[in-house]
């Protein structure tokens, strides 16, 4: 066409090339392939790591992690990690509520493993991650809907905070990458899994002697129900030995103890915290 020519497109034409505009503009990829991923497609990769890395030990109340073996597959859980980075919270708030709260979790524990390998193999804590200034969970430790989050962050601001997910079964399914903590699932978490995984994750923790047992009039618990007695007050519980009492069998107690645990006439008393790494058992 010739400078200064006047053009008159044909209407059908227009008209036609503004309807594949249209389609071009609806099934155009949204930037990052995760926005289309389903919720529970989203952590395909990380249940496949946990399935290889993460092993069962004491009969099954325990794990320990091959973090030898993340490290060596780092990359797959780099790229885990920027896959939930790129989650819009505005996508994120229009998930049922169970898979929001399976996304937090698979988050904070695949972050964890990224927190330890920063160092790994020179460590034999998380704690020695930390400083006089900062802990380890107080450090920043990568983007989560929309803003740089720290362990703290994640854990009591957006799976505790103003008790939106009301569960205190979460604590048994956060891991803080020590033997002292209840077991790093050997699966992801899912929102059409995650009543059952839940359930399953607080029986086998206080079936564990090792960490939850009675003698007598004398209950000793992990640590973890000292630092979070009040969580345990949730969907209405009315307290700590309440919630307990639901879960007589895993604990063993015999229908005398449970009777004192209900009518609070027995000792409660909670055990040391092991911070150990819970990394695998070396020959």
């Amino acid at each position: 066409m010739s400078v200064g020519m006047k053009y008159s497109p044909n209407p059908a034409t227009f008209v036609m090339f503004l309807l594949v505009s249209m389609l071009s503009f609806f099934v155009m990829p949204s930037h990052g392939a995760t926005q289309s991923l389903a919720p529970a497609q989203l952590h395909e990769s990380w249940d496949t790591l946990l399935k290889q890395y993460v092993h069962p030990i004491n009969n099954g109340h325990s794990t320990e992690v091959d973090y030898a073996g993340f490290a060596n597959d780092r990359q797959t859980l780099t790229k885990y990690l920027e896959q939930l980075a790129a989650v819009p919270e505005a996508q994120f708030k229009q998930w049922p509520k169970h898979s929001q709260l399976a996304f937090l979790i698979n988050a904070y524990n695949a972050y964890t493993i990224e927190l330890i390998l920063s160092r790994y193999p020179d460590l034999s804590s998380i704690r020695e991650l930390g400083s006089f200034l900062s802990s380890p969970w107080k450090q920043d430790i990568g983007p989560l809907l929309g803003e740089e989050r720290t362990l703290d962050g994640i854990e009591h601001g957006l799976i505790r905070g103003d008790n939106k997910y009301n569960e205190p079964r979460i604590h048994f399914a956060v891991n803080c990458a020590s033997v002292g903590c209840p077991a790093l699932r050997e699966e992801a978490y899912t929102g059409d899994k995650l009543e059952m995984q839940l359930a399953d994750q607080t029986q086998r923790f206080l079936s564990d002697r090792s960490r939850n047992h009675a003698e007598g009039k004398t209950l000793t618990l992990s640590k973890i129900f000292d630092w979070y007695g009040d969580d345990f007050e949730m969907n209405g519980n009315k307290g700590l030995a309440d919630f307990l009492a639901q879960y007589h069998q895993a604990l063993g107690l015999t229908p005398t103890q449970q009777d004192a645990l209900i009518g609070n006439d027995i000792d409660i008393r909670f055990s040391d915290y092991d911070w150990s790494l819970n990394d695998v058992s070396k020959p």
